[in-house]
């Protein structure tokens, strides 16, 4: 089982995966564009974990929504938020309206994030360890392999899925941990739970319970 740093870490790169593409659009005004290598980026994110983590633990763990704004501002800029947005709905996202698309990622969005959040304060510096990229750049799907080192020295496999995007950029979508796609394993539970109570509750309860019905997806549980 993963330790809760290496979770954390992982899933904190993921939870920009599924925020509302109005984030997106203004974190990338907001930055000047910088067209870094999928290996660049991760190493950017490392290092700024590094300086926004440190000496600011205490701070940190008595504002959650700080916490949160650190995610935001060192994670979503870096990832796809649409196509991720879609892998997690997986053949739902074509039976979803545009509007019940938003809702569900900006509420799935709002539960990984609450969840995850404070397992970054774990953090420590050098916990990410970014292996140097061999072979050629594919546009659809290059894979940034790292390892996690966790508070007792045992190292966790965490590869990072980019793409490139029309803009020129590199972005994430997805995770995977120890061979398992975070996307994957998502798309899967999404999937059961909309069987079970449809999309619409699936996106109310996310909204309503948050965190909450987040682990009762995970575990398989029915959402009510």
């Amino acid at each position: 089982m993963l330790r809760p740093l290496a979770l954390a870490l992982a899933l904190t790169f993921v939870t920009s995966l599924a925020a509302p593409a109005l984030a997106q659009d203004t974190a990338a005004a907001a930055a000047p564009a910088r067209q870094k290598t999928p290996e660049q980026v991760v190493q950017t994110i490392a290092h700024d974990l590094d300086t926004a983590i440190a000496g600011h633990r205490d701070e940190l763990k008595n504002n959650k929504q700080k916490l949160i704004g650190v995610i935001d501002d060192i994670f979503l800029p870096h990832f796809d938020i649409d196509y991720a947005s879609i892998l997690v709905l997986g053949q739902h996202a074509r039976e979803a309206t545009p509007e019940q698309r938003e809702r569900f990622a900006k509420a799935f969005y709002n539960s990984i994030t609450n969840r995850y959040a404070e397992g970054l304060l774990n953090y420590t510096k050098g916990a990410v360890v970014v292996l140097p990229f061999n072979g050629d750049l594919n546009d659809k799907r290059t894979v940034v392999r790292t390892r996690v080192v966790l508070e007792d020295g045992k190292k966790v496999a965490v590869d990072y899925a980019f793409r490139k995007t029309r803009g020129g950029d590199w972005k994430a979508y997805d995770v995977i941990i120890e061979g398992i796609s975070y996307v994957t394993n998502y798309r899967n539970q999404v999937d059961a739970e909309i069987r079970k109570v449809g999309i619409d509750k699936l996106i109310a309860n996310l909204e309503s319970r948050g965190e909450d019905a987040l682990k009762s997806m995970e575990k398989g549980g029915k959402a009510s």
